[in-house]
């Protein structure tokens, strides 16, 4: 398959498109970050999660990336609120019953809190309740369906980060910085 791919290290509050024509006020889009003629991003990520989006300049790359049908595993940290247990690590795992349907079965692992950059505004902090941080793998994208699922086992998501798109990772690539990659994966 042909065509270029940018990786880029998505921020917090940015959105995943390059402009923002419904807002009344301007939010921070991609045009902000990325300056490439022709790449447009192949998936979505909330406005509210962070980390790796994959660009690309050519329409069936782009296409496969991001059509569910060809199951490209999608992986994520993730802080939670709670401390998560063995069941509900196990729902995860078996796929949940979100409202528009099962999600297919994802791996879920406790993990220790990773060495991220410090977000923007931070992640709100309570003495009273844990948290802790998962390390989610999806092999479809609906609509915030990670924060969906850890919601579903009773753990609401604090702040969701993704760190790699089929064999694209996030590496040490800083909030706001893109770099070129192998078409194949990089």
């Amino acid at each position: 398959m042909t065509g270029r791919v940018l990786l880029f290290n998505k921020p917090y509050g940015v959105l995943s498109q390059f402009t923002d024509a419904r807002s009344p006020s301007p939010r921070p889009t991609l045009s902000a970050y990325i300056n490439e003629p022709g790449f447009y991003p192949a998936g979505r990520l909330d406005r509210d999660s962070e980390g790796l989006m994959v660009l690309t300049d050519h329409g069936p790359l782009q296409a496969r990336i991001s059509n569910p049908k060809y199951k490209l595993r999608k992986t994520y940290l993730v802080q939670v609120e709670g401390t998560p247990d063995d069941a509900a690590l196990d729902a995860l795992r078996k796929g949940v019953d979100l409202k528009d349907g099962r999600t297919r079965a994802a791996l879920a692992n406790r993990i220790d809190a990773p060495d991220l950059w410090e977000r923007d505004p931070p992640v709100r902090f309570r003495k009273t309740v844990p948290d802790a941080w998962l390390e989610i793998t999806i092999s479809e994208g609906r609509n915030r369906q990670v924060r969906r699922m850890t919601a579903h086992v009773g753990l609401p998501c604090l702040r969701l980060v993704r760190v790699q798109v089929g064999d694209w990772r996030l590496n040490q690539l800083a909030p706001g910085a893109s770099r070129f990659a192998s078409a194949t994966g990089a």
